[in-house]
């Protein structure tokens, strides 16, 4: 068997008014991420984790914001479709580890339902995606609720 790691990151401007998507799930809060699809960060880095793992490039490459066709999509759409290129190579993956740097709202409430939904896209389980939060001690942008930072690690494998 052949496994590799992929490291992905994501980061969007917070914007008052604006819906907050994070990992599939709105959130209830003042403010949202802004970008040119739903600026779903969690699910924006684990595309790149994956992505990078297979060689395929970046999200960037393949969903251009300069592209129509993705403006306000959800990024579990994009999630499928990275998916669905790793799998056209041989890989299938083996679990998903995500880390969400932000100052409010807290993510936990949302833990369970932003699991099934990434578990549901990529065709895999529960206890194979980790999503954590941390605060930014109130340092820097993110400190300051202006913006929203996503990391993600990604294995996949094929036989």
């Amino acid at each position: 068997m052949k496994i590799k790691v992929g490291f992905g990151f994501d980061v969007h401007q917070l914007r008052e008014g604006h819906p907050f998507v994070l990992g599939g799930v709105e959130l209830e809060h003042h403010s949202g991420a802004f970008g040119h699809s739903d600026a779903d960060v969690i699910l924006h880095a684990i595309c790149d984790a994956l992505l990078g793992a297979a060689n395929l490039r970046d999200i960037g490459f393949h969903f251009s914001n300069k592209d129509d066709r993705w403006k306000g999509i959800s990024s579990l759409v994009l999630l499928k479709e990275c998916v669905r290129l790793i799998t056209e190579k041989g890989w299938t993956v083996g679990n998903i580890d995500a880390m969400i740097c932000l100052e409010e709202p807290k993510i936990n409430p949302y833990v369970p339902e932003m699991k099934e939904k990434i578990a549901h896209a990529i065709g895999i389980s529960v206890e194979d995606i980790s999503i954590k939060a941390t605060t930014n001690e109130q340092m820097g942008f993110i400190g300051r609720e202006e913006g929203v930072v996503a990391y993600a690690v990604c294995l996949i494998q094929k036989n």
